[in-house]
């Protein structure tokens, strides 16, 4: 895999870890509503394999274009 593709799957990955993380504290600190959140986020990871469809592959397929697109729907 070239360097440019591990680089996106990386943020991808951070991103998603970020929204999980912040959900557990939003949840913590506000609420446990705020675990939907995490709910949301585990769903469209779940689904991601079947539906090729992930809103961060998205963005970052549209950041980052001159990266292979990585589940854009094919």
């Amino acid at each position: 895999m070239e360097q440019k593709n591990i680089i996106k799957v990386r943020v991808h990955d951070g991103i998603v870890g970020l929204l999980y993380l912040g959900s557990i504290a939003l949840a913590n600190q506000f609420g446990l509503d705020w675990i939907w959140v995490a709910v949301a986020v585990a769903v469209l990871q779940i689904l991601s394999p079947l539906t090729k469809f992930c809103p961060v592959y998205t963005i970052l397929n549209k950041l980052m274009p001159d990266t292979d697109p990585i589940q854009n729907g094919r």
